[in-house]
């Protein structure tokens, strides 16, 4: 049987690359147990993983800035070749290379039915929704890795219509997992739409996806806010508007430099609970970003946040916020009826449709976030290097798959 090999959080600030078990078409003992079904998964394919990604939600587990243990395997962007299949698999085929969201989901009960693939009720008994490779999500063995198992196959995995056109475009269509998704359901749940003028907090892989995404939605002007000036540049690459957070100034001065107003179409932050505040050596201000786009928001705009959020955060900057506990001004969002748009983006709603963007040369995500390709055994310095700020999208290449 063959081995196999995972990235695996070893405490603050440290990963490693482990050998564990070969997987096998069985659920994790969380939801054998935690939920009272057989833990045989006929339903099930392993997959030889051929692209697989670093996550700023990743990064937050290896900061130590959530509940994750010591041993917890990492990974939940993956695109892969289909090595075994289970029994009721019945739709794809060993070769296959498909793409797997980060959202695991059974396809069966009312969430999946209702396209709320991301809180699906019968793939984690903590809380609704799972995901490979992180914290309370179910115990799924993370993709950052050679191998994977991924159950209730047919639903969950997407497949590419043609083998050769998939691997030549594999650094685009990788995205596909996670980050083009979510920042499309950032974008599009702020109603971003023809002529749309888009501020998007963070530049970082989630933030230029947002940004890519409000421009195939057809914003006409994209506004991408961030402290770091090498990620600002990438998103002036593809066209975007930037603002330095770290230099002196109010946002919506900024904002009015740029589209002659102080205030935007729809906005998306896409930072999360590790927000700082503004200028050079601004300290940890968690609700700083929802602030901002509640601030820079035209009254009865949206506001998609696909930024992650925690429940739990060791390192926060007080009591409250080591509770997901924030200072947000709901007051002002209130008073300008913004609509908001939280939680895990799910993903099925939207990787078909950009996959045939990809496809047709519509979108080049690959280019906008600077994909990035690293072996297995690089692991450890790519999450170094992502969390020191790098303007890079790190691509995880465990068989050296990638032209």
């Amino acid at each position: 049987m063959a081995g196999n090999r995972v990235v695996v959080y070893q405490g603050p600030g440290q990963v490693s690359v482990e050998s564990v078990d070969y997987p096998r078409l069985e659920l994790p003992d969380d939801v054998v147990n935690g939920m009272g079904i057989k833990r045989q998964a006929p339903h099930g394919v392993i997959l030889k993983v051929v692209a697989t990604n670093i996550c700023g939600s990743d990064q937050h587990m290896v900061r130590g800035r959530t509940t994750a243990p010591v041993g917890q395997t990492l990974g939940h962007e993956i695109t892969g070749e289909v090595v075994e299949k289970g029994d009721d698999v019945l739709f794809l085929e060993q070769g296959d290379i498909v793409s797997v969201p980060f959202n695991i989901a059974c396809g069966r009960c009312r969430q999946c039915e209702e396209r709320q693939t991301g809180i699906c009720l019968n793939v984690n008994p903590a809380r609704p929704g799972a995901a490979y490779g992180y914290v309370d999500m179910g115990g799924w063995i993370g993709g950052q890795a050679e191998y994977v198992f991924v159950p209730f196959a047919d639903f969950n995995a997407l497949k590419f219509p043609d083998r050769d056109q998939a691997l030549a475009k594999i650094k685009d269509l990788t995205m596909l997992s996670d980050i083009f998704p979510t920042g499309y359901h950032g974008a599009y749940t702020a109603g971003t739409t023809t002529g749309s003028t888009v501020y998007i907090a963070g530049a970082g892989p989630v933030g230029l996806a947002a940004a890519t995404s409000a421009q195939l939605l057809g914003a006409s002007v994209v506004i991408v806010g961030d402290m770091i000036e090498e990620r600002l540049a990438q998103a002036r690459s593809f066209g975007c508007e930037t603002i330095n957070l770290a230099e002196p100034g109010e946002l919506p001065d900024k904002v009015a430099e740029i589209v002659g107003e102080p205030e935007v179409d729809a906005a998306v932050d896409a930072v999360g609970f590790e927000a700082r505040g503004h200028g050079k050596d601004a300290g940890e201000q968690p609700a700083t970003v929802l602030n901002d786009i509640m601030t820079v928001a035209r009254v009865g705009a949206g506001l998609g946040i696909p930024g992650l959020y925690v429940t739990g955060d060791p390192g926060g900057v007080d009591e409250e916020a080591k509770v997901g506990s924030l200072r947000v001004r709901l007051g002002l969002g209130w008073a300008k009826s913004h609509r908001m748009q939280t939680g895990q983006c799910p993903v099925k709603r939207y990787n078909r449709g950009l996959m045939k963007a990809i496809l047709a040369d519509k979108v080049s995500i690959a280019k906008n976030v600077n994909a990035t390709v690293i072996s297995l055994d690089e692991a450890t310095e790519g999450y170094q290097e992502f969390d020191q700020g790098a303007a890079k999208k790190f691509v995880i290449d465990p068989h050296g798959s990638i032209a």
